[in-house]
């Protein structure tokens, strides 16, 4: 049994909470990092690998993640053990009973994330009244559909291109990854002139220098193909996404992608992280002396969680978007300045700047992360 205090740190976590309900097979946790600025907010992750660990470094992202945009949320998130493909009815009766568990952990709000929709946060929604992420029909704001995070990666990028050698249009792509976020990443970023060159899902990756159609390729993941279903291109192992040459690599899949033993094959200027801690701080340290600029996750993918914030306060599409646009471009400035003064890692930038904000609020408190 893993020692679960030793998660712990000045930040957190507040709470760690295991689920079992083994009549149903449900095996889920929740870890509330730190509601100093207010409830947390964390997408529910499934997936049949997940653990307390994974969900805890999960939820200090989001703590990090809702202080960096200046969000009035702290950082939680749940993870829920099993296989997102499974049949929809025992699907929705594992999220059912794992909200319905969870439903008097009031610092805690539902969002989705990696294996769980709309749809799901409708049932959460459905159980215990409280989730983000809805369908627009109960009154959300759909983020998956208008892809709040794959804009805010691209508004990231924009900001970035300033401090790299090369320019936006023209600029190579590869994608890792071609879920909500990565889709919508690069169809913002196909928009502004960049040529996707290459993609991973879980079963392939297509490479084609000459440019991937991304609005064909968007079709056909959204009808249930694979990226192994494109019609042109050469076909490869979904590993060797790795191996691509290409001006901007966007990890937008599963953590710990890149890491001490991979990330030497790495060919490209900016990294932009779509996905959650999708980098070990090995693989960060190495592209730092390789002078390859990184923007980490919690500056890089807050779009999602800031389109959350909008909605859980009653606010529009459009108010999203332009919160988006100004808070990621705003915090991605803030945070490269401050690492190109001071000759550190872009994420130390990022720490400095969610951390000052998080102990703020904490010293406003009577019980610190609570």
């Amino acid at each position: 049994m893993e020692d679960i205090f030793a998660l712990g740190d000045s930040l957190g976590p507040a709470k760690v909470i295991h689920v079992y309900q083994p009549h149903l097979g449900l095996k889920g946790v929740l870890v509330v990092d730190n509601v100093a600025t207010g409830p947390s907010i964390g997408g529910l992750r499934m997936a049949t690998d997940v653990s307390t660990v994974e969900c805890a470094r999960l939820a200090r992202a989001m703590t990090l993640k809702n202080a960096a945009a200046g969000l009035p949320h702290g950082g939680g998130k749940s993870v829920l053990c099993g296989d997102p493909q499974m049949d929809p009815g025992k699907k929705e009766l594992l999220i059912r009973a794992f909200a319905h568990a969870l439903r008097n952990e009031k610092d805690y709000i539902f969002g989705p994330d990696m294996g769980t929709n709309e749809e799901c946060m409708a049932w959460v929604k459905d159980e215990i009244g409280r989730s983000v992420g809805l369908p627009f029909e109960l009154g959300g704001i759909p983020l998956d559909v208008i892809g709040a995070t794959g804009f805010g990666v691209q508004q990231a990028i924009e900001v970035a291109i300033e401090y790299c050698n090369f320019s936006l249009a023209g600029a190579r792509l590869v994608v890792q990854g071609f879920g909500a976020v990565g889709s919508h990443a690069a169809r913002f970023l196909s928009q502004k002139g960049v040529i996707l060159v290459g993609v991973a899902d879980s079963r392939a990756t297509i490479h084609d220098p000459n440019g991937i159609d991304v609005e064909e390729l968007v079709r056909i993941k959204t009808g249930g193909g694979s990226v192994l279903d494109y019609p042109r291109g050469k076909k490869l192992e979904s590993e060797e996404v790795i191996d691509l040459d290409c001006d901007i690599w966007v990890p937008a899949a599963r953590p710990d992608i890149l890491n001490k033993d991979n990330v030497y094959r790495l060919k490209t200027k900016l990294v932009a992280q779509g996905a959650n801690i999708p980098l070990t701080p090995e693989a960060e340290q190495y592209l730092h002396a390789k002078g390859v600029l990184n923007l980490p996750d919690f500056i890089a993918n807050a779009g999602g969680v800031i389109c959350a914030a909008v909605e859980y306060h009653g606010g529009s599409q459009t108010t999203a978007m332009e919160n988006i646009r100004d808070k990621i471009s705003a915090n991605t400035r803030t945070m490269l300045e401050e690492a190109k003064q001071k000759n550190i890692l872009p994420r130390e930038a990022a720490l400095h700047l969610a951390q000052r904000r998080v102990m703020k609020a904490m010293a406003l408190k009577r019980w610190g992360i609570f």
